[in-house]
């Protein structure tokens, strides 16, 4: 029989931060079945208690944990008592930084999200960009993209460009490799003059296979064999062009993103957006 345990996820803010923290954690005891919930916005002791109560009443005494990114001190008090396991994420890393940095923190709620209405219309820019120049629209226009992605029909390109451009402001376009191009592995004018701005996609036939499948079921378009022959031509066109090809297979679009960043050195701001790129 597995051990159970209850996961709380609480913060003053939208619990991203929270969540994601807990989640990289309790994943390395793969052995106990965690039931998690989250609770964003707790910014009154009101609401605090009402929450502290739920928790316990749902947890009937078996030590629930709770992971919080909490900065408020009186609220922090309502969850940090015996009956829970407890965990500060900001405490241990702001009082070390305080004296490191011999400076006081300004221990604020959701310092980390405020942005400019420079920022905030970058994004915007970005979403639109990228809306305009998905699935191989108007690639003319390739030359103002901070990013190409390539790819083959269903690898991901989409998803992963709406992310690069919502979250972290970049003009992402992005280019089906279809058989007029697989066929003769070459790639148009508009890609050709960027191939330092582009990277390609690629995963494994069989989960190509499995996601073709669910959509266009006993297609020829979805056969194991069509796949791998897709996949084996766009990797190839990849290294006729020195193209960073980043797999999909079992990856989140997160990882994706931040591989992408990478090959491209974009982490290190080398966008077109004069003031670099943004991360939220």
């Amino acid at each position: 029989m597995r051990i159970s345990k209850n996961v709380y996820y609480i913060s003053d803010g939208t619990g991203i931060l929270v969540n994601n923290l807990g989640k990289a954690l309790i994943c390395q005891f793969p052995e106990i079945n965690f039931n998690e919930e989250k609770f964003p916005f707790i910014t009154t002791l009101t609401k605090a208690k009402k929450i502290m109560d739920y928790i316990l009443e749902h947890s009937a005494g078996r030590r629930p944990l709770i992971f919080s990114t909490i900065i408020n001190p009186e609220i922090i008090a309502v969850f940090n008592v015996t009956e829970v396991e407890f965990f500060d994420s900001y405490a241990l890393f702001l009082e070390r930084l305080e004296n490191c940095l011999d400076a006081k923190a300004l221990r604020l709620p959701g310092a980390s999200r405020k942005v400019t209405g420079v920022d905030i219309a970058r994004r915007m820019e970005a979403i639109h960009y990228c809306l305009k120049h998905d699935d191989g629209t108007k690639a003319s226009e390739y030359d103002i993209a901070d990013v190409v992605i390539l790819g083959v029909s269903r690898v991901g390109k989409t998803p992963i460009s709406v992310y690069m451009a919502s979250q972290m402001g970049m003009k992402t376009a992005n280019f089906p490799l279809t058989n007029r191009f697989l066929s003769k592995y070459y790639l148009p004018d508009g890609i050709l003059r960027n191939l330092k701005r582009s990277a390609g996609l690629t995963t494994t036939p069989e989960f190509l296979h499995n996601i073709r499948e669910k959509r266009y079921p006993g297609s020829n378009y979805a056969k194991l064999a069509t796949c791998r022959d897709e996949v084996k031509r766009a990797e190839q066109i990849f290294q006729k062009y020195h193209i960073p090809a980043i797999s999909s297979s079992g990856k989140s679009i997160e990882e994706m993103a931040t591989q992408v960043t990478q090959e491209l050195n974009l982490s290190k701001g080398e966008v077109n957006h004069k003031s670099g790129p943004i991360f939220f």
